[in-house]
């Protein structure tokens, strides 16, 4: 879906409401040309309490966490970025949507230090359904493992959501759909599994629910927190600080991505070898299941998690 086809006007920007053509930069910005930003992705769903932002609260801690390696100071408190959040979604009277907090250090100087550039701040809302479409959530998706590696964080911190670090997601995606697959999972330097372009993975097997850990150059995704817990919950058991081979992707029982936009979805092959059945696996199904009745507050459990719009 292209922006001029959303239904929405408005954007946050360094603490006022502009209008969305309006929300501009200068050319030389010190992050358009080295990447030097931070930003995160939440949802808000639609509930019978009116919207709900689903963990924004863990969401702006990572921001601000992501800030730090890269000495960004945010000039922003999280409440006021809640406040604006919430009073954009109001103002666009949208009953679901997807968040785009960003923080990035702007125009001034244009040396590779960014010592005197002014950080930024910019949140976008829009409305935006299932990342990797509808069909994807219950028939699952075909991936390929790509040929370009994840950097390590001994190269670049791994768990900041730096904007210049998903040149390596796109490449990765960009050459898994022109051969024809939905999505790409990328490989660490040491040839384990890492993640998706921008989703964590998980492997069933035998039962149990294994996710690569946070040493495997992963980024420690909100979703990923939240899959483990609902899974514990069911009654599972879930190993998250493990390496995953990717000769293991092929003999897995069951896969699915999750993550702020894919939420839960399966996958049904991986380079053309299909995981279990060829279709969601019933593990799959049903963590998928207590996600979405979740974060549609279907059940009173987890309330905790939500900011309330209204």
């Amino acid at each position: 879906m292209g922006f001029d086809e959303m239904d929405v006007d408005t954007i946050w920007m360094d603490g006022e409401f502009v209008d969305w053509d309006e929300a501009q930069i200068h050319v030389l910005t010190h992050g358009l040309h080295y990447g030097t930003g931070v930003f995160e992705g939440a949802r808000c769903y639609d509930t019978e309490n009116g919207p709900a932002i689903f963990r924004w609260e863990e969401h702006l801690e990572r921001l601000f966490q992501s800030a730090k390696p890269y000495e960004m100071e945010i000039d922003f408190t999280v409440e006021e970025l809640t406040e604006a959040t919430k009073a954009l979604i109001r103002r666009q009277e949208l009953p679901s949507c997807y968040i785009r907090p960003l923080a990035y250090y702007g125009y001034n100087s244009l040396g590779v230090s960014p010592k005197d550039c002014p950080t930024r701040v910019a949140i976008a809302v829009w409305p935006w359904g299932a990342y990797l479409g509808e069909e994807a959530l219950e028939n699952g998706i075909d991936v390929m493992v790509s040929s370009w590696r994840k950097h390590a964080s001994s190269q670049i911190p791994t768990n900041a959501k730096t904007t210049g670090l998903y040149v390596n997601s796109m490449l990765a995606g960009e050459e898994a759909r022109r051969n024809g697959y939905a999505e790409a999972i990328v490989l660490n330097k040491e040839g384990n599994v890492a993640e998706g372009p921008g989703e964590n993975v998980f492997l069933v097997r035998d039962g149990e629910i294994y996710t690569p850990g946070l040493s495997e150059s992963i980024l420690d995704g909100i979703t990923r927190d939240t899959v483990i817990e609902l899974a514990e919950d069911l009654g599972y058991t879930v190993h998250d600080d493990v390496s995953i081979s990717r000769g293991e992707l092929n003999t897995a029982d069951e896969l699915f991505f999750t993550g702020s936009a894919a939420e839960v979805t399966p996958i049904r092959k991986v380079d053309n070898v299909v995981i279990g059945d060829g279709s969601r696996g019933p593990i799959t199904g049903e963590i998928q299941q207590e996600f979405f009745d979740v974060v549609e507050r279907k059940t009173d459990a987890y309330d905790e998690w939500f900011e309330y719009v209204e």
